[in-house]
């Protein structure tokens, strides 16, 4: 891009305004505006603005730069991109873009038209929900409060029972790759392993777009109007995008883009588990609500939503998945030194339901009665184990203590332990002595914490090395991994993968684990038989092998990019210019093959 551009745009911005999209700034003198910093973790703001001569520091970290680099560092976005961003914000016009390489240039285009074509999507069902056959999908809504307003508000939508209609209408504006890379269709197997006809993803569905922080549709949830097919099939009640080149599901909270003001205006975020939850309650006035549409709360989405507020109150489902979805975003945002509280809702209701049957007065009463976390974890242990025996009490102990160790804090670790003691009639010296050993295994903890099961990718490749040896997934399995193994470096199932692609396959599957832990592993998987995907023919094992090796590929290369992030920073601290140079431009090339993938 070219220079002059971009000083057009520096001597336009205001970054005290676009810094203050990401961080809650306040005003300390004449021109300079204080912060906490969004690139580490502190309690105290060392983050300042200053806006005469357009630039930032933080005197904690030291990270320092314009209104650019600070895009740059916190988007993870290239130079370029980073000017269109700020000029975006701006208003500023921009000019006819240049690229580096025509394989730069395509990328930018695919990512623009898959815009597009997400946008006709969703024009597309809003007029289908207004048609004829939508009058079920209508019924339903109505049923579920949804007003002419909400709909129109939050664009709601219905997929025709259709195989073709959508398909060949959005055929005379978009060209075949991009159809196939939107992810709203899926294509029948050919016998040479090619794509075949492609038909709808969605059908006979109401359908609730997700929307990126600007605003724009990225992807979709759809919900089904049966419970089975007409041949008696159940039918999964709900159906998402796949992950596509504009949308990976951990990385998005739904509604974000029309709640981020609110809550960094109001300072806290009401966290929901699904759409219907959050559309209810956003209409019903309580507009700094986000959800984490049906997936695990993730990491990414912990520090999305710190760059509006620390604080946060979680309201999910009061079933026996809510409840665990509500400890483990309890122990994320935790981490990340959040204040939060928790709404267990009465009769066992979802917030929706609550809604309906109890009204706004109510549910605005539920949320300032939100519990604090630790008092909700410490109840959570009482209920789970509620005899007085011993056993009891340490089971409770332990459901505790992986809480108490990943809070940042030793005070607080300290008065959640305490009040956890005399609730549960535990003994204090005991609790100390547990204590003690907890913060010195900390960081030890929080690391098995995070520590995932098995994959369903390492699934798929564990089935795909055990065939024989000249079937076709096995051989690709086998080529690939030998060829790869960076790729799974670190993964549950390395040991296995190190062993069955370098080596002929016992007749026993099972022999071949190096030890019971692997074999255990390995046993489990083969006993599981992978459920059909509902809408789409059953895909063949090699079709699932291919898929699953480039879901390993691209999972390394985010590993990458995450070190090499972290290596930059570094280099950076220590006032390595060259170095960080040198890695920057390492990283552009990951960037860039994560964006192609």
């Amino acid at each position: 891009m070219a220079d002059d551009f971009a000083q057009l745009v520096k001597a336009q911005a205001d970054i005290v305004r676009i810094v203050g999209d990401y961080v809650k700034l306040r005003k300390t003198g004449a021109q300079n505006y204080t912060g906490l910093c969004p690139f580490h973790k502190e309690k105290s703001g060392s983050f300042s603005v200053n806006a005469t001569h357009g630039y930032f520091y933080c005197f904690g970290c030291h990270e320092k730069g314009d209104v650019f680099t600070f895009v740059m560092k916190l988007e993870t976005l290239s130079f370029p991109e980073a000017v269109r961003a700020v000029a975006t914000k701006c208003g500023i016009a921009l000019p006819k873009r240049e690229f580096n390489s025509p394989e730069e240039a395509r990328e930018a285009g695919l990512r623009r038209s898959l815009i597009d074509i997400h946008e006709a999507a969703t024009q597309y069902f809003e007029a289908q929900l207004k048609s004829p056959g939508a009058a079920r999908a209508r019924e339903y809504l109505t049923g579920r409060g949804m007003t002419a307003e909400t709909i129109a508000k939050f664009r709601i939508g219905y997929a025709p029972d259709d195989f073709n209609d959508m398909r060949d209408r959005l055929r005379q504006h978009f060209p075949e790759d991009v159809l196939r890379a939107s992810g709203l269709f899926s294509a029948k197997e050919q016998a040479d392993g090619g794509q075949g006809q492609m038909y709808a993803r969605f059908r006979k569905r109401i359908t609730f777009p997700i929307a990126n922080e600007q605003g724009k549709t990225i992807a979709f949830t759809a919900r089904a109007l049966e419970s089975q097919d007409d041949k008696g099939r159940d039918i999964a009640k709900y159906m998402n995008s796949p992950e596509t080149a504009l949308y990976t599901k951990g990385n998005v909270l739904f509604n974000l883009d029309k709640a981020k003001a609110d809550m960094r205006t109001l300072d806290f975020a009401l966290l929901v588990e699904g759409q219907m939850d959050c559309i209810s309650v956003y209409m019903a006035g309580v507009k700094n609500v986000v959800a984490v549409s049906g997936t695990a709360f993730t990491e990414t989405q912990v520090r999305l939503l710190s760059r509006f507020t620390k604080q946060a109150i979680v309201n999910f489902d009061p079933d026996t998945a809510g409840e665990g979805a509500a400890e483990k975003s309890i122990a994320l945002l935790t981490e990340e030194d959040f204040n939060v509280k928790v709404v267990a809702l009465e009769g066992g209701l979802d917030p929706d339901e609550y809604l309906r049957k109890h009204g706004v007065q109510a549910y605005m009463a539920a949320l300032r009665g939100a519990k604090r976390y630790a008092d909700y974890l410490i109840d959570r242990a009482r209920q789970l184990y509620p005899a007085r025996t011993a056993e009891a009490k340490v089971k409770a102990m332990n459901f505790l203590l992986p809480h108490i160790r990943r809070m940042p804090n030793a005070l607080q670790r300290n008065e959640f332990a305490e009040d956890a003691a005399q609730k549960l009639a535990i003994p204090s010296d005991i609790l100390r002595q547990e204590l003690k050993q907890a913060a010195a295994q900390r960081v030890e903890s929080v690391r098995a914490h995070r520590v995932e099961p098995i994959s369903e990718t390492e699934r798929v490749l564990l089935r795909a090395l055990v065939l024989p040896e000249t079937d076709p997934a096995r051989v690709l399995a086998a080529e690939k991994l030998a060829d790869n193994p960076e790729w799974y470096e670190g993964l549950p199932a390395a040991p296995l993968f190190d062993v069955l692609a370098h080596n002929v396959v016992p007749g026993n599957p099972l022999d071949a684990a190096p030890d019971n832990a692997t074999r255990a592993m390995l046993a489990q998987v083969l006993q599981t038989i992978p459920e059909a995907v509902e809408g789409s023919p059953q895909q063949s094992m090699e079709e699932q092998t291919e898929n699953a090796l480039q879901a390993l590929a691209y999972e390394r290369l985010k590993r990458q990019q995450r070190d090499l992030r972290a290596a930059i920073a570094d280099a950076e601290r220590r006032g390595d210019a060259e170095l960080a140079m040198t890695l920057m431009n390492e990283k552009m090339q990951v960037d860039r093959a994560l964006r192609l993938h």
